[in-house]
This record gives C-alpha cells, sequence and structure tokens, in this order.
C-alpha cells in the first residue's frame, strides 16, 4: 500500500521530464515512462495547481516523488523546529568555534569530542559558545562520535554537524519543513567549499567531491543520487533506531564511509532520504594538494567494506548493451562497426516505444546522448581505476598508431574538459584537467587499496544493464 505524501506538500517537476503526449510523462531517475489514467490526470490537474489535499493527489504525489519525476516542496512550519544538533570533533578549536558561532542559540548543541589531543581546548570553545561537551576517552572516528552524541538526544530530530561546516541562517527550520513527511528518515543539504584562493582551491569549490549540485533528489542506490555525506544531516530519530545494529546507529568499523551505509540502509528499510540544495552549508576543505588528494584516497578506501555490505548498491559504472557497443566500436576506430551498432540502437529503441503506445519522436538525439555519456563514464572508469594502463597506451609505438593513442587521450581528457565546459570554473582549462585527473587517480588509488585488504573487486567492476526503461504498467496511474 503506497503511504500518501501528506496534505499541504505541493511538487515541483523535475526539469529533465518531459511530456510525450497527454498523460504520458518521460524522465526520472531510473528513466521511465509514466502513463497516468483518468483518474490520475485529473489528480495531476490539482496538484498542478495547489498542494496535496486528498489521498488520490497525496498517492499520485508520492509516486511521482518516489519515481524521481518530481520533487516534494514542504508547508511551511509554525515556530521552529524541536531538533538537538550533535557535533563531533577531534581537535581543531577554532574551526569548531566558527561552526558553533553559525550554529547560534536557538537549538541545543551538544559537542562530542572523540579524544583530541587538547581537550581543554575544545571544552573552553564549547563553554564559550553554551555547548554540551561530552568527551570520548578513545577516538573512534565520526560514526562513533556521533552514535555517542545520540544516546544524549531526546528530540526526535537530530542533526549531525561536522565541526568543520558553517552552516547558513534557517538551516534547521527549512530541512526539518520536509520531516512532515512520515516516511522521510533523513534529509541533507548541499555542501560549498570553503576553500582559499589557490589552484586546489579554486578546483575545490568548482568540483568539490562533498558538492553534489543545484538539483534536488530523492537519494536511492541506482538513481542519480545514490548517497549524500553526514556533513550536515538531519534525521528522524526513530527512523535511526529502526535500522541500528546492537544499538549503534553508525557502523563503528567505518572510518570512512559510514554516512552512505546509513544512508542504504534507512533505504533498504522502506525510509526515505532526500537531497536539498536550497540550503547551503559552508565545508573547511584542505589548503594543500596533499591534504585534498590524500582524502580523496581516504574516500576511496571506504568503497571495498561498502560493497561487501550492500553488494546491489554499488557499481563504479552502469553499461547498457548498444551504447557500449558503440563507444567500444568507436574507440576501435571501427566506424562501421559504431553505425551499424547505433542504427541497432536506434531501431531496438522504436520498437520496444512502439510496442507500448510511446512516440518515437527525439529517440536519435536521446540514444546519441547516451553515447556520450558512455563514454565520459568510460573515461572516468578507465583514469579512476587503469591510469598506468592509458598513460602506456599513449606512449608512440609507430607511425600508425596516432588513432590508438587519440582514443586513449580522449578517455584520459574528455571527461574533464567537458565538466570545464559546463562549469566554466574560475581555473584554465589545462590546470583544471590536471588537477581532476589527479583527483581521479587519488580515489582510485583508495578503492584498489580497499578491494586489496578486503579481497574483492566489486568496487571496480561494471555493472550490465538490459532494460535501459522502465514502463510503468498500463492503467497504474
Amino acid at each position: 500500500m503506497t503511504i500518501p505524501l501528506p496534505p499541504g506538500f505541493r511538487i515541483d517537476l523535475d526539469p529533465d521530464v518531459r511530456k510525450l503526449a497527454d498523460g504520458l510523462w518521460f524522465g526520472g531517475s531510473p528513466a521511465r515512462v509514466l502513463r497516468l489514467t483518468a483518474a490520475g490526470q485529473a489528480a495531476w490537474r490539482v496538484l498542478d495547481a495547489g498542494p496535496v489535499t486528498t489521498a488520490a493527489t497525496g498517492v499520485l504525489a508520492r509516486r511521482l516523488t518516489d519515481a524521481g519525476l518530481a520533487h516534494p516542496v514542504p508547508p511551511a512550519q509554525d515556530g521552529p523546529p524541536g531538533v538537538t544538533i550533535v557535533v563531533p570533533v577531534r581537535d581543531r578549536a577554532e574551526l569548531l568555534a566558527r561552526c558553533l558561532a553559525g550554529l547560534g542559540s536557538r537549538h541545543p548543541v551538544l559537542v562530542v569530542d572523540d579524544g583530541s589531543a587538547d581537550p581543554a581546548a575544545i571544552a573552553a570553545v564549547a563553554a564559550a559558545h553554551g555547548a554540551k561537551l561530552v568527551c570520548r576517552d578513545v577516538n573512534g572516528g565520526p560514526g562513533a562520535a556521533r552514535n555517542t552524541g545520540l544516546e544524549q538526544v531526546s528530540t526526535e530530530l537530530v542533526a549531525f554537524v561536522d565541526s568543520d561546516c558553517v552552516p547558513p541562517e534557517d538551516w534547521a527550520c527549512l530541512l526539518a519543513a520536509h520531516f512532515a513527511d512520515p516516511l522521510l528518515a533523513a534529509i541533507a543539504p548541499r555542501v560549498r567549499a570553503l576553500a582559499q584562493d589557490t589552484w586546489s582551491g579554486r578546483y575545490t569549490r568548482a568540483a568539490g567531491c562533498l558538492d553534489l549540485g543545484d538539483r534536488p533528489a530523492r537519494v536511492a542506490p541506482g538513481t542519480r543520487m545514490s548517497y549524500v555525506p553526514t556533513a550536515m544531516l538531519v534525521a528522524r530519530r526513530s527512523a535511526l533506531a529502526a535500522v541500528a545494529d546492537g544499538g549503534q546507529v553508525f557502523d563503528p568499523r567505518l572510518r570512512v564511509g559510514e554516512d552512505v551505509d546509513l544512508v542504504w540502509r534507512l533505504h533498504a528499510a522502506g525510509f526515505r532520504v532526500r537531497y536539498a540544495p536550497d540550503v547551503q552549508v559552508g565545508h573547511h576543505e584542505p589548503a594543500s594538494w596533499r591534504g585534498l588528494l590524500g582524502r580523496r584516497v581516504r574516500y576511496g578506501v571506504s568503497a571495498a567494506p561498502l560493497a561487501l555490505r550492500h553488494p546491489k548498491a554499488l557499481a563504479p559504472l552502469v553499461l547498457h548493451f548498444w551504447p557500449a557497443l558503440t563507444v567500444g566500436a568507436l574507440l576501435a576506430r571501427r566506424p562501421l562497426l559504431a553505425a551499424v551498432a547505433f542504427g541497432g540502437s536506434v531501431r531496438s529503441t522504436v520498437r520496444l516505444l512502439r510496442a507500448n503506445d510511446v512516440p518515437s519522436d527525439g529517440v536519435v538525439r536521446a540514444l546519441a546522448t547516451a553515447v556520450h555519456q558512455t563514454w565520459l563514464g568510460c573515461g572516468r572508469h578507465g583514469t579512476q581505476f587503469a591510469a598506468p594502463l592509458l598513460v602506456a597506451l599513449l606512449v608512440p609505438g609507430g607511425r600508425r598508431r596516432w588513432g590508438r593513442r587519440a582514443a586513449v587521450a580522449s578517455l584520459l581528457l574528455g571527461p574533464p574538459l567537458t565538466a570545464w565546459a559546463s562549469k566554466r570554473p574560475k581555473l584554465d582549462p589545462i590546470r583544471y584537467t590536471a588537477a581532476a585527473i589527479a583527483d581521479d587517480i587519488a580515489y582510485g588509488a583508495g578503492v584498489w587499496a580497499g578491494c586489496l585488504t578486503s579481497r574483492t573487486a566489486a568496487p571496480v567492476r561494471p555493472a550490465f544493464l538490459r532494460r535501459p526503461l522502465r514502463f510503468d504498467p498500463k492503467g497504474k496511474r
């Protein structure tokens, strides 16, 4: 049984949604074709003009937001929410002071000192800002510190805020309003880099790994937004308790990736997790390339433990047969085979759409986009996990090898140059490209290190999907 989105919620259609015909939509993540019945179209006309008011409009709103075709807009709250803020910290007292100053005094704040080398400095900062302090004798990592803080929380909502974050004004009200949805377990804002005006700083502001973009999303494995970090995360305490293992919400064995693990466990339990980029929190970034790339290595190490815990949730590259065959033929300099593969993709897709009474306009353009995205994905995958091989293939090997080197260079340079062209950061394309390649190689090195430790190759294996498009059953909506 579908639990409706509650009255008062409005929904905004995702920008990528296309209306193919009356009652026939395309979009979402994963991509699907949605057919609305007459009753569904009537419910949509109500939602298009205003908020959820009936069970029918609530059910449709839920299905649209679950599919990624739309995003919920909660009603305004009356008064400040009841939320307790948990701030895990280890040293860096000056960053903690900046964080607590930004949090203000509207909500109770609990600082968890996770074995700082100078606990007196942490205690002084907490006291100066009126925060309660809990000290751990032994450092256990951010997950363990959050678990310790959670034991002291009595409010239904808890906000985990890292000590190197600077929250905006009214963040709590804006994020807590979403919890009018009874299925929502957690929500995260957009994380923007606070970095110096250096090469590494400008790159981080343009392509920081914690910044997940400006589009709202449902967070779930296999979708456009598969995870959110806990740099700042507001959560429902009863939902956290429902997925706790032995009383531990965050797995203390995970020093990195404990936030992704929690999000995926909440999803598996049937809860909703959302990303709300209209709220933006600043995040302190490493000041040097050594610090920046070292962090990327640490993030990469978490991939193997996560893959073992959630074998169906983590895939570094998802390939569909026809686009993958087209890209492979182009890279092998087999234009005739590439043309045949692309033509086969168009033919099979048109047949699939017509069999489901869906217009086939725009198929060629859509499949060309799929080929382009597959090429970019293969390039990043190769850079992250096979950079030495790509470099070796670039070494001159005879007069007739220029085509091979051009294909390899396209894999190496294509993704960062494409990203640079779309973002137009305050950084020239050469330095941006060099930084992006170093970023990917560092992350890949961490993944390989985790694979060796955990004795698994799952985090580097691409996933192959046979079904590129989903169709909701006729008459279901």
